[in-house]
């Protein structure tokens, strides 16, 4: 494969934060004084680009600073604890930088927890780019911040793949006519997706 920027997702895709996501929100929720939801319920829609979030995990019309800095705080104490790298990516980052491209990553999490999480699986320094939620005015499944990551590395998108999980991952890389790899690893279940990271490290390294 010729030397391409290689944009992946980060929940899901490069790391297995389904136990803290869930916890999170269930955390923010009881500081509004609501009900805890079952993992499973919250994991199925957490990718689902046709609700409000907001509405359907916190009943607001939209995310307020009191969710950010509850599902923030939780984040924040119990990442250690609780994010795991998916077997194998830190083989995959490792060999994609060897054979000379870059990377960077593209989530609808806020920087601050990503930044922690990435640095904390020892995998931040790979990275030639980071885009958050907080750093663009729409996050995915619009393309805003993958036009970021494409403007700060000065990549055009006919040389730039992105890997995600969900159909927001998938929108937003049709939205900003880049090609897409869907894996079905995390929170998702894809007929059409590359099934292990092993596999994705055979297609993308050889």
């Amino acid at each position: 494969m010729d030397k391409k920027l290689i944009i992946f997702d980060m929940d899901g895709t490069l790391v297995n934060s389904s136990l803290t996501i869930a916890n999170a929100i269930n955390y923010v929720r009881k500081n509004l004084g609501f009900e805890a939801m079952e993992q499973e319920y919250i994991l199925r829609l957490v990718n689902d680009h046709t609700i409000n979030p907001a509405q359907t995990f916190y009943h607001a019309k939209v995310f307020d600073a009191d969710h950010e800095k509850w599902f923030s705080e939780y984040y924040t104490k119990n990442h250690e604890s609780e994010l795991v790298l998916y077997e194998g990516i830190k083989e995959l980052l490792e060999g994609l930088k060897g054979k000379g491209h870059n990377l960077a990553v593209a989530t609808n999490a806020y920087r601050g927890s990503t930044i922690e999480s990435l640095t904390h699986l020892d995998v931040h320094h790979f990275f030639d780019s980071i885009a958050c939620y907080d750093d663009v005015a729409q996050g995915k499944p619009h393309p805003d911040m993958l036009h970021k990551i494409l403007d700060e590395l000065d990549h055009s998108t006919h040389e730039t793949l992105f890997i995600g999980d969900g159909s927001r991952d998938e929108i937003a890389s049709q939205r900003a006519e880049i090609d897409y790899i869907m894996v079905d690893w995390g929170f998702t279940d894809h007929t059409d997706a590359v099934r292990s990271v092993d596999d994705l490290r055979k297609l993308l390294v050889g």
